[in-house]
């Protein structure tokens, strides 16, 4: 099946025990994602992945939706409605949580 939209959730966990994204976190967002995206009336075929590193562990959890290839970073479970209310129905990124937004 091709899909509109892909989410890809990180579950990359460093084995020094520095920040990362982990297992525990990023399996509860597929979790999350795949439960709230079947409560959804919208014409789009969507698929969420766990996925390995994307490369910015120190913000984690990470999530990157394909094709447009955004990441929001530091999503929690209650964050998960909210992008697919606001970035997957109705096209409006969830400005808080992308990557650019985020300074060290």
């Amino acid at each position: 099946m091709i899909y509109d939209i892909h989410i890809f959730v990180c579950t990359n966990e460093r084995s020094s025990g520095a920040i990362s994204c982990g297992e525990d976190h990023g399996l509860s967002l597929v979790a999350e994602f795949k439960k709230q995206i079947k409560t959804i009336n919208a014409n789009l075929k969507l698929r969420t992945n766990k996925c390995g590193c994307l490369g910015i562990c120190d913000y984690g959890p990470t999530i990157a939706i394909y094709p447009e290839g955004t990441f929001y970073v530091g999503v929690k479970l209650n964050d998960v409605k909210e992008i697919i209310e606001s970035h997957l129905i109705k096209n409006i990124k969830v400005e808080r949580l992308l990557l650019k937004q985020i300074k060290k």
